[in-house]
């Protein structure tokens, strides 16, 4: 069995091309769909994202299930079959796997350490294990998946540094006030960074959120899931007085916030320190505001700055997170040898409770006279001493998993265990016969 991943991604295929087979609203459900009908394919999960689209399998024959698939993925976003081929990658068993993890562990993200993707995969997984087009193998495999990617998160700093401008915003003001919880923050602008800046500063306790903008109304757009107050631009002036962190985000042409204008609201601030962050190009407080007592200004190439120092520290992280996907590769590949011998260890075990079933069936008539409690502690010790039987040989097999001779166990094994699909029902039925001096209950006694 085989662990195919054919897919791409932003770095080997232009947005254009990866929107082609994502376009859809059900598109990955349809995906799913169409390789649950590829005869070659056991197994199946599809991911769409804006900066990936993969289909990951397993599969007994390769070539051919590989070819479907490609050629499906062409039909799906009706491109050139020799287009996209030029545009994907194939990922077979321990680098499909590897693959995986590292995605699931946002190793293999435009943005290193991002959280979103660990979330879309788990939406996908359960998609595929509601068309039921994952198995066994998959099943394992997601789950390692996310236990992989919260290994990563609680092992390595990866997911620490901010490397947005809005995140690395709200992680200057942390430094500022060491906790944001119980500050307040008036927002000037209501622009797309300025938004996920209200956010960011939300979820970090801050107690009062103000938004400034031109149009009152789209204010009100930004504040209202926030639980955040609207004002106009003309209320400046009376909310610098007592917030203690600005966030200036506009498309003005000139200085929003002016030198004057935080002057003048000092003396009644009595001291309190008050924390600018102009992320506005071009820029919305007039620099020599940074000259005042008590006051700090950071623009966008300061907050840039911090970006990159992060990224540095996210990209010394990644090594650490690479170590972990590689161990727990190496898992997952021990785990997959051993289900060749999984078949034979369900033989043994059941041949072990047929033969525990039929032998408590012969002493009926001699344990029937027993108090039910004493019947069902004899079945329960008969079962006890076929498992200790077995437990030796389970554990040989299992041992031996991922050794080239392996075959050559098994083999043995059925030999010995007598496990050979048609001589095991010739036994069960001469045994079920009660045939007591019989060859077949001889063997099975010993």
């Amino acid at each position: 069995m085989k662990i195919i991943s054919i897919g791409m991604n932003h770095e080997t295929a232009p947005v254009e091309l990866r929107e082609c087979l994502a376009g859809e609203a059900d598109s990955a459900g349809q995906a799913l769909r169409a390789m649950r009908g590829i005869g070659s394919l056991q197994e199946s999960f599809f991911l769409s994202t804006c900066n990936r689209v993969e289909a990951l399998f397993t599969t007994e024959d390769p070539g051919p299930a590989a070819e479907a698939v490609v050629e499906f993925l062409a039909r799906m976003g009706r491109v050139e079959e020799g287009v996209l081929r030029g545009h994907l990658y194939v990922l077979e068993d321990r680098e499909a796997v590897g693959h995986v993890f590292s995605v699931a562990s946002s190793l293999d993200s435009m943005v290193v350490g991002e959280p979103q993707i660990l979330g879309q995969i788990k939406e996908a997984y359960f998609l595929a294990t509601r068309e039921k087009t994952s198995g066994v193998i998959l099943n394992r495999l997601m789950h390692r998946a996310f236990h992989v990617a919260k290994r990563v998160r609680t092992e390595t700093g990866i997911c620490e540094a901010a490397v947005s401008i809005s995140y690395a915003a709200v992680e200057l003001a942390k430094k500022i006030f060491h906790e944001l919880e119980g500050k307040k923050v008036l927002l000037i602008g209501a622009g797309e960074m300025a938004e996920l800046a209200a956010k960011h500063l939300y979820r970090q306790g801050a107690q009062e959120i103000f938004v400034a903008n031109r149009t009152l109304e789209r204010a009100q757009q930004v504040a209202a899931p926030l639980g955040a107050k609207a004002v106009t631009l003309e209320e400046i002036d009376a909310r610098l007085q007592d917030v203690d962190i600005v966030v200036a985000s506009t498309a003005a042409a000139g200085y929003v916030i002016t030198h004057a204008q935080v002057k003048a609201c000092l003396r009644k601030r009595r001291n309190r320190p008050l924390f600018f962050i102009d992320i506005a190009v071009p820029r919305d407080v007039e620099p020599r505001v940074n000259t005042l007592d008590n006051v700090y200004v950071y623009d966008i190439d300061d907050l840039k700055g911090v970006i990159q120092f992060n990224m540095a520290q996210r990209r010394q992280e990644a090594l650490k997170a690479r170590a972990i996907v590689e161990e727990e590769v190496c898992k997952f590949e021990k785990w997959l040898k051993t289900l060749s011998v999984v078949p034979t260890i369900v033989s043994l075990q059941r041949k072990a409770e047929t033969i525990v079933q039929t032998e408590l069936r012969k002493s009926h008539s001699a344990l029937e006279q027993l108090p039910e409690w004493q019947q069902e502690a004899v079945a329960t010790l008969a079962r006890s001493i076929a498992e200790k039987m077995l437990n030796d040989p389970i554990l040989f097999l299992k041992g031996r998993a991922d050794r080239k001779t392996v075959n050559d166990y098994l083999d043995v094994t059925r030999r010995l265990f007598n496990l050979d699909e048609e001589r095991r029902e010739f036994s069960v039925h001469n045994s079920d016969k009660g045939d007591d001096d019989g060859p077949e209950r001889d063997d099975t006694n010993a």
